[in-house]
């Protein structure tokens, strides 16, 4: 036995032996020329580096040797390079290292830092509450801003809680309760409106000669520069509705000149569409009540008729103080620029024809496109049964008992806590309720201070957990928030409550259940929406928009907008299909409205209508779209709104679809300028920025990834030369070719995604793994989670890449149960 025992040492030893040194002749003939202790070229260094790995930071620096040898971003291409047998040793040696490693870090993994509430879930959770919409509030209008890490709005470590957030916590808190449960009874009043429809500053002088106020008139959508005619208010209600609640708004409207004879070009809108009207509330006391406003959720909208005015009916709800205004949804871009050039081209057609801005011989007598509203009528708050929703949400279907006021109120706390409620909370609640009463309040408002308590407590803003610090797994209650903050950044509901209630939660088998019912629920579009924002950075579009003047259609027809939506939609039909993942690197469809059909050049433009919203298209002949390089979103967030840099969208792939995060440019190195004006493109700028060495080492890596995206503009559209410099002088012609550090190379855009398709699946599906779990847990992964992983790729990849498979597995991991 003795004997056996040492033969088997002494072979682990020569095997071990035999390991390190394998690695530590690769490293010395190829890569510690360029990354020793001494130069550390690209902030990496492999000269301390030997097996056993012991430690985290080794782990690291193998996965970072694989990964380059691997992808053969080193050696670089100018250097000895290794042979295929040399390369492979390297990499099985390492692989079985880490494999042999992994029991030293079972118990090491990183925890998530226990977090307050982002602002989106705070809204969320009390539309929740309360059941209804809260946006009308503005309730974190003047929060700070909210801090994100890698794009990330869920981790822990960032959503800090300041003095200044918490004296808002209780304003906001005080403001929804009193507003909507604290607002005094009324029986609806009516108002009619027919005259005095005050204009926009300098359209009062055109409207006072041709209306005598007697109309109010929109002359083109709101999301304008000069600001002329794009809200309508009622200048006789400038004070708002006296109370929250639900009203009915009829506007007796009509479309002017739909089928006008200018030239459509000057107004930059499809003619062919009906035109739109919607309601957003105003508040006079908030900003100019013409302009925008911080607070303008659209509450409703419809089509106006063109033949004769036609009465068109909403029923919206407004805040106290909050007036209804109008809007031009698809109207024409920039009313005066377009005033100005029908005086220009049409002036012969006015009898008395003027120079420059000329409206009233405009209204008078010509055919401007404008929507025409001769009278308004408003009515309201309307009666809802049993108090209305709120009352029901917060104190069940009879409303406020006074005599069942401690069980209603211990009821509320248990849903905003999202756990059974402790003695301590019992007391807390009960006391500060009959201190109310003691300082001679009324037991409904009594009961009104001790919600506004609640929703300011810990309990209710952070994601608390109530497992013992000594258990690594979550308990049920804690494991149902945390799973209904991911998919709906909200609490749970009542089943999801039950299920942790009952303990069948932390089986893996009910645990699946639940997730597969909460990502069928519409609901889940909450977790789309954010981990798009969070993956893709969807949500910094339009934090750079493009100069007006280039893409104006950027803004008339809100493209921010449909370019998020794409995405939305591409990423739920995947998850209701359990679609492959790969369609993300490239897919022969995708969704388009009408607005993005045409920004693609598609052949649907000329079929679609607004009024169809989205739908899915074939892009089996289209080799300019498909995944997400192609979607418009993505390449505006990977651009700065003016021009486009293969460094920038070269980083956006490495970091977004490889999961590779490159060190930052030594502070020596100065910035390109990005100008690709006349002969000089971006790329022979970059060439003569890389013949730096200290520059080379990290542009190899980067610019080639960025390369083929040059034939998208800034924001999305397919180009094949680059814009004059000024208008003036050459152009330049646009070469989306490339040639990675692992020697394949691509001649166009399609042949980009064909070598990510063929060689870089992998590499991208773990990342997408990973920036599931990194949402979903709150935390950033650490390399010891590396091996579980691992463990969900392979299942994730015997799952043909299904998104929901990917988001099951994730989400039923070990990472996400535990603390």
């Amino acid at each position: 036995m003795a004997d056996t025992a040492a033969a088997e040492t002494a072979s682990e030893n020569s095997a071990a032996a035999k390991a390190s040194t394998v690695v530590a002749n690769f490293m010395g003939q190829y890569c510690l020329q360029c990354h020793d202790t001494g130069s550390a070229e690209g902030e990496r260094e492999f000269e301390s580096f030997e097996l056993p790995i012991t430690s985290e930071q080794q782990l690291i620096t193998a996965d970072e040797i694989i990964d380059s040898v691997t992808l053969k971003m080193m050696p670089p291409e100018d250097a000895d390079q290794p042979s295929d047998e040399q390369r492979l040793a390297l990499l099985s040696t390492l692989r079985n290292s880490i494999a042999e490693a992994r029991e030293n870090f079972k118990s090491s993994g990183g925890r998530t830092v226990m977090r307050r509430l982002s602002n989106r879930e705070y809204e969320n959770t009390l539309a929740t509450l309360f059941d209804r919409r809260v946006d009308t509030l503005g309730l974190t209008a003047d929060f700070p801003k909210e801090n994100t890490s890698q794009h990330m709005d869920t981790i822990g470590e960032s959503l800090v809680t300041s003095g200044f957030l918490l004296d808002q916590y209780l304003h906001a808190a005080s403001r929804l309760v009193e507003t909507r449960l604290g607002k005094p009874t009324m029986k609806p009043k009516s108002w009619h409106f027919t005259d005095n429809f005050q204009q926009y500053e300098e359209l009062s002088g055109a409207h006072r000669s041709v209306f005598k106020f007697e109309y109010l008139c929109l002359y083109e959508q709101p999301n304008t520069d000069t600001r002329q005619g794009g809200y309508g208010h009622i200048e006789d209600f400038l004070e708002g509705v006296p109370v929250s609640g639900l009203y009915n708004i009829e506007v007796h409207a009509q479309a002017m000149h739909r089928d006008t004879h200018y030239d459509p070009k000057i107004f930059r809108i499809d003619f062919s569409e009906p035109f739109q009207l919607a309601v957003v509330p105003g508040d006079a006391t908030k900003g100019h009540i013409h302009y925008p406003q911080a607070i303008e959720p659209i509450l409703a909208t419809a089509i106006v008729p063109d033949e004769k005015p036609e009465w068109l009916s909403f029923r919206v709800w407004l805040e106290a103080g909050q007036t209804p205004r109008f809007i031009f949804p698809n109207g024409p871009y920039e009313s005066r620029a377009s005033v100005i050039e029908t005086n220009k081209r049409y002036k012969d057609e006015f009898k008395s024809p003027k120079v420059g801005v000329s409206r009233t011989s405009l209204l008078r007598e010509g055919a401007l496109p404008h929507i025409k509203i001769g009278e308004i009528k408003v009515r309201g708050p309307l009666p809802e049964t049993a108090g209305g929703k709120e009352e029901q949400a917060v104190f069940g279907e009879q409303g406020f008992q006074e005599d069942r006021a401690i069980e209603q109120l211990f009821a509320f706390g248990q849903r905003a806590y999202r756990r059974p409620l402790d003695p301590s909370d019992r007391t807390r609640i009960e006391a500060i309720y009959r201190k109310r009463l003691s300082e001679k309040a009324s037991p409904r408002q009594a009961a009104l201070d001790t919600l506004k308590m609640i929703l300011c407590s810990p309990s209710f803003l952070y994601l608390s957990e109530i497992t013992p610090e000594d258990e690594t797994k979550l308990r049920p209650f804690d494991l149902a928030s945390r799973l209904s903050y991911a998919l709906w950044a909200a609490p749970p509901d009542d089943e999801l409550f039950a299920a942790a209630q009952s303990g069948r939660l932390t089986e893996t088998d009910e645990l699946k259940k639940q997730i597969v019912r909460l990502l069928g629920d519409d609901r889940s579009n909450e977790f789309i929406n954010g981990f798009l924002d969070s993956w893709l950075n969807l949500r910094d579009i339009g934090n750079l928009p493009p100069p007006r003047n280039a893409a104006w259609e950027y803004y008339a027809q809100n493209l921010p907008e449909s370019m998020k939506q794409e995405a939305r939609l591409f990423f739920r039909n995947l998850l209701d299909e359990n679609g492959s993942v790969i369609d993300f690197l490239d897919a022969d469809y995708t969704f388009v409205d009408k607005k993005l059909a045409t920004l693609y050049g598609l052949p649907e433009r000329d079929t679609l209508r607004l009024a169809d919203g989205f739908q899915r298209v074939s892009l089996a002949k289209n080799n300019q779209r498909g995944g997400v390089l192609g979607m418009a979103g993505v390449l505006t967030v990977s651009a700065n709104g003016v021009d486009t840099s293969p460094v920038t969208r070269g980083v956006w792939v490495l970091e977004n679809i490889l999961g590779i995060t490159p060190p930052p440019p030594p502070d020596e190195v100065p910035a390109i300028d990005a100008d690709v004006s006349g002969a000089t493109t971006i790329r022979e700028k970059l060439t003569k920025h890389s013949q730096d060495k200290a520059c080379y080492v990290c542009h190899r890596n980067i610019d080639p990834l960025g390369y083929a995206l040059e034939t998208f503009d800034p924001i999305g559209r397919w180009r094949e030369r680059y814009p004059k410099a000024k208008g003036k002088g050459s152009t330049a012609k646009v070469d989306p070719s490339g040639k990675l550090p692992s020697g394949e190379t691509y001649k166009d855009f399609p042949g980009f995604k064909k070598v990510l398709l063929e060689s870089r699946r992998d590499l991208f599906a773990r990342n997408l793994i990973e920036k599931l779990l990194t949402y979903a847990s709150g935390r950033h992964m650490e390399r010891t989670d590396q091996y579980e992983i691992d463990d969900i790729l392979i299942r994730v990849k015997a799952a043909d890449y299904g998104l929901q498979t990917m988001v099951t597995e994730t989400l039923t991991s070990e990472i996400f149960r535990s603390r």
